[in-house]
């Protein structure tokens, strides 16, 4: 069996390629192809975290990830606020394969998922980035969407300006800019990476035609954009029943504020055709991120395959 650590992870990853294993697994996911039960999860409020169990099958794949979300851990120990690991199975025998670093891996296949998203619904002339929440997300955010987009100006938000800061000494060949929340919504292509539980965006903060990329909510109670925004926009999900248990949209799911009739599709309809994508370029588009055992999956079997073809990683015996 082979161990992957954080190293190996983020060694064997070719930023270019990562769209087009997500998008193909939100192709095979929508006709039929994956196999993904619900995601299970483990509130802890006591510690102020919960953990996910996530398994998935997708095309001669299989594995779980086990992975946790301590939004308090950087400021209060010092350590990731995500933090997790994936067992990569044989599907003919059961036997594990690999056990590799989760974290990076979360949050590569999560700024992958928002290229793709961002491929199919936002407006084809987008020149501007807008960033809200300056985290590890953002990093590779703006690192993977940086690779489809030839971005004018990258804009920056976040409540700790000197999150901000660290990003342009990261990025210092891109055009990265230290702005208002205000003026980074004003962006053509919106992320928000936040944990917040209040609307952090305001629907007159927005232009019109943006694409909003909303990754923060990924468990009850977390909502990051103000209702009137959902109630006005097109909304594309990655899966309905997670986005409407701990999605953007979950809080106004269950006031009853919106229903499920709201959602325009999933990401993985539009992709095979199934539903229309974006359909006017002065609409608002959002697409509600909550993170798919597959999209884990599917970049699992990427990174075991390229580890065997360079002899990345520790070989252990377990059984």
């Amino acid at each position: 069996m082979l161990l992957l650590s954080s190293k190996d992870v983020e060694s064997l990853l070719e930023i270019k390629k990562l769209p087009a294993i997500i998008e193909d697994c939100f192709y095979a996911y929508a006709t039929g192809q994956a196999v993904m039960p619900p995601k299970v999860y483990l509130d802890l409020p006591e510690y102020n975290g919960d953990f996910r169990a996530m398994p998935a099958y997708l095309k001669g794949a299989c594995g779980l990830k086990w992975v946790c979300v301590y939004p308090q851990n950087p400021q209060n120990y010092g350590l990731p606020s995500i933090i997790g690991l994936l067992i990569y199975s044989d599907p003919a025998t059961g036997m594990p394969m690999a056990i590799m670093e989760a974290s990076s891996l979360t949050s590569y296949r999560t700024a992958a998922a928002s290229a793709v998203a961002t491929r199919y619904l936002a407006n084809p002339e987008a020149r501007t980035l807008g960033v809200i929440g300056c985290g590890i997300q953002a990093r590779t955010h703006i690192k993977v969407l940086a690779e489809d987009y030839p971005f004018d100006c990258i804009y920056l938000y976040d409540v700790n300006p000197a999150k901000t800061m660290e990003l342009k000494q990261i990025f210092p060949h891109l055009p990265l800019k230290s702005a208002s929340l205000e003026e980074t919504c004003r962006a053509d292509i919106l992320c928000t990476l936040t944990p917040a539980r209040k609307p952090v965006i305001q629907k007159h903060f927005l232009k019109p035609g943006t694409h909003i990329d909303a990754i923060g909510a990924d468990a009850p109670g977390k909502q990051e954009l103000d209702l009137e925004i959902l109630q006005q926009a097109r909304i594309f999900v990655d899966d309905v029943k997670q986005s409407t248990h701990g999605g953007e949209i979950n809080v106004a799911i269950s006031s009853g504020a919106l229903t499920k009739e709201d959602i325009a599709g999933t990401l993985g309809e539009v992709i095979a055709g199934k539903r229309p994508g974006r359909q006017a370029k002065d609409e608002i588009t959002v697409f509600d991120s909550t993170g798919l055992a597959i999209q884990d999956i599917a970049l699992a079997a990427y990174l075991y395959e390229r580890a065997v073809k360079h002899g990345t990683g520790l070989e252990v015996e377990l059984f």
